[in-house]
């Protein structure tokens, strides 16, 4: 087997956000389903831009904030993710460099722009998401280094993955080549309608043991197993899954396993002021303290700590240092 070169390496779409505040009837106006992803095409994207107030531009895309979190931590941490040789790719492959990730999938010289999604946070603080996935479409399997996710004790996956056919084949290649190598595989379900359109594939994932780590909301969890009962969706996941962590927004999260359900409390927030990324940051601490040998309730309380920090500013990735929150917090780094 060989050496662990990192602790955690994901594979997913690479995205610079682009994040305006809104109000619900501007949602209304433009048909958007709040609190979900739509996928859209270009010309959408643009009258999308057109109609929007003020925005800021920052790196993206789910499985890459996870990363940049578990770096925070001070994780070993590498991405494998496809953007265009252009502006916007140009600034998420510095970002995520700068952040201390490795990242080296070679940018794409012509075809579709970088990956952009326009994130709208209405004032309680959901953020709603249209994706234009441009380069992103075009992550093959040819992007994945099998030394890379050999040398990575976890590999994780987003769900919206499952979107590009080249990059679903891109995600069962890095899932053979992980087991092979006696690794672990972990699976976001990414967006509640992200699992209604692929939910039939996402469980087989599960039951094959394709995947041996599964996050998930509850909206995700509901949606998955077709139940608007949370204790009847546990159950299902129990049966089903290795292991999987549940995240319950104020109510904090489940962890899932064959053996029991660990709950761990949510930290009080005066205020959210944006949820991009709470989800991607939880998975972060969670995926940090599995890779360094860390029981499931303190996996979970770093989840919960990095999702904390995330809510409390704009963007979807830690503005302080997770690693010095932690040892603040008591919690083992």
């Amino acid at each position: 087997m060989p050496d662990l070169k990192f602790d955690v390496l994901g594979i997913g779409n690479a995205i610079v956000d682009v994040i305006a505040r809104a109000e619900d009837d501007f949602l209304v106006k433009q048909g958007m389903n709040k609190g979900a992803m739509a996928l859209i095409d270009e010309p959408r994207a643009e009258a999308i831009y057109d109609a929007m107030g003020p925005a800021v531009e920052a790196s993206g895309g789910s499985a890459a904030n996870t990363i940049v979190g578990a770096a925070s931590f001070g994780a070993r941490a590498a991405f494998v993710g496809k953007v265009k040789d252009d502006e916007l790719g140009r600034a998420f492959a510095h970002d995520i460099r700068a952040a201390g990730v490795a990242f080296d999938t070679p940018p794409a010289a012509d075809g579709p722009s970088t990956a952009r999604c326009y994130i709208m946070v209405t004032p309680d603080g959901e953020r709603t998401m249209n994706t234009y996935l441009g380069a992103a479409q075009d992550l093959h399997p040819n992007d994945v280094d099998p030394a890379a996710v050999q040398s990575a004790a976890i590999t994780y996956l987003e769900g919206y993955l499952w979107d590009p056919p080249h990059a679903k084949d891109a995600f069962r290649k890095a899932a053979t080549i992980a087991h092979g190598a006696g690794r672990m595989v972990a699976l976001t379900l990414s967006d509640a309608f992200c699992v209604d359109r692929y939910r039939a594939e996402f469980v087989e994932l599960i039951r094959s043991k394709t995947v041996d780590l599964i996050f998930a909301n509850e909206r995700e969890l509901h949606s998955l197993y077709q139940t608007a009962d949370f204790d009847t969706a546990v159950r299902a996941l129990r049966d089903d899954a290795v292991l999987a962590a549940v995240t319950r927004s104020e109510k904090g999260c489940v962890v899932v396993s064959k053996g029991a359900v660990v709950p761990v409390a949510a930290s009080k927030v005066a205020r959210v002021v944006d949820a991009t990324g709470a989800g991607d940051l939880f998975a972060a601490g969670f995926l940090f303290g599995l890779a360094r040998g860390r029981d499931h309730a303190t996996c979970a309380r770093l989840g919960v700590l990095a999702a904390t920090e995330v809510i409390q500013h704009v963007g979807a990735r830690p503005e302080a240092s997770l690693k010095d929150l932690a040892r603040q917090s008591g919690l083992p780094v």
